[in-house]
């Protein structure tokens, strides 16, 4: 089933547009409702609700774990994925950054985005049967690995590729440990109730220079100021297996590994059925199939 609706929708989120940032109140909920039972307990979609995310220890299996770090190396060194515009490189080193629409070519992680253990959750927490907007694994290797700025995901879901409304949830399937000191990721719990409106136009083909590094879509200094001092910033460590589940608008952001130990990571945005993408909000052109699905085909059916 293909849903690409192209007639006007009202912009609850307006960024990209102003000449100045601005703050605005979240409009939809953090967990919807809509679907009965799941994997989460009412205790952990509260603690979900309340900080924006939360973390499954050991939700993939050792043997798991490196089956998907087999995989990893398989594609990292596949020359002809390499010339594939769905990978992307260190702008400084050349080195494989990330695999995008992973789960389109590799058959180890379409079984992935298709497991119950992620896809029931992801149910639990949008109400609706899901689908995946987006899919990479990223790599952070060793004495190199680069940084991610603050960023909101659905900004840019919002601006480039038209999803209408915060009903969007991410997954990080860590394939190795997370330490404070190689580029573990931060989140300020809390943020996902605030929508930072962002200044500046988004220039044609965006996603070209923005995979590397982003510039348009970032949050102001003075607002992430006022959203670190209201909600401060966790640094989300763990092993190798635990997954993390954060909101689509929490505000979010790692650091580069200058250390000898990787830090890489399945991701996975699981995005409702009935949110399916528009036109886009803010740019005059929808990114590619890989970056935002246009198909809302539910996945674990």
């Amino acid at each position: 089933m293909t849903l690409q609706m192209d007639l006007p929708t009202a912009d609850e989120y307006p960024t990209r547009k102003a000449t100045e940032p601005s703050l605005l109140y979240r409009r939809d909920p953090v967990v919807w409702q809509g679907s009965e039972g799941g994997p989460f307990t009412s205790g952990e979609l509260e603690g979900y609700d309340r900080r924006g995310y939360t973390q499954v220890e050991s939700m993939v299996s050792p043997q798991e774990v490196e089956a998907y770090r087999a995989e990893l190396r398989r594609l990292s060194s596949d020359p002809a994925l390499r010339a594939d515009e769905r990978v992307v490189v260190e702008p400084s080193s050349e080195e494989v950054r990330s695999v995008f629409e992973v789960h389109k070519v590799s058959k180890v992680f379409r079984d992935l985005v298709n497991d119950p253990r992620l896809v029931n959750r992801a149910r639990q927490i949008l109400g609706s049967d899901v689908y995946v907007h987006q899919s990479r694994v990223n790599y952070k290797p060793g004495f190199g690995g680069g940084s991610f700025y603050w960023h909101s995901d659905f900004e840019t879901w919002h601006a480039e590729d038209g999803m209408p409304r915060m009903r969007a949830v991410s997954f990080s399937v860590a394939l190795t440990d997370n330490y404070t000191h190689n580029g573990a990721l931060m989140i300020m719990p809390g943020s996902h109730r605030t929508f930072v409106s962002c200044v500046g136009e988004t220039p044609d083909d965006h996603y070209r220079s923005s995979l590397k590094s982003q510039h348009v879509g970032t949050p102001d200094q003075a607002s992430l100021t006022m959203l670190a001092d209201r909600h401060g910033i966790d640094v989300l460590t763990g092993s190798a297996g635990d997954v993390t589940v954060f909101d689509s608008n929490c505000m979010h952001g790692s650091g580069g590994n200058i250390t000898p130990y990787p830090r890489s990571n399945v991701f996975i945005v699981f995005n409702s059925v009935d949110n399916a993408c528009t036109k886009p909000f803010s740019a005059n052109g929808a990114r590619p199939e890989f970056l935002a699905a246009r198909e809302n085909t539910p996945v674990g059916r």
